[in-house]
């Protein structure tokens, strides 16, 4: 079954494009700060709100308590 939202903003297209980036070449996502910096966002706490928001509606996942544990759904 597959959990994705049908519908997401391009940010959050964004965010999950450089997450599938970093593991594809590394085998982790990066970290926020990295994220933050990938995507061109000033604030971690706004990549934090954007993941917890995608987190959410079941587009990725969290196997630990950062999130760089983190993998895609669908």
């Amino acid at each position: 079954m597959n959990r994705r939202p049908q519908h997401l903003t391009a940010r959050e297209e964004e965010i999950l494009r450089a997450i599938r980036h970093s593991i594809q070449d590394c085998g982790e996502a990066l970290s926020v700060r990295e994220l933050a910096r990938e995507i061109g966002l000033r604030s971690p706490a706004s990549v934090v709100s954007h993941l917890a928001n995608l987190e959410e509606r079941g587009a990725l996942v969290r196997d630990g308590r950062s999130w760089q544990t983190c993998h895609l759904t669908g």
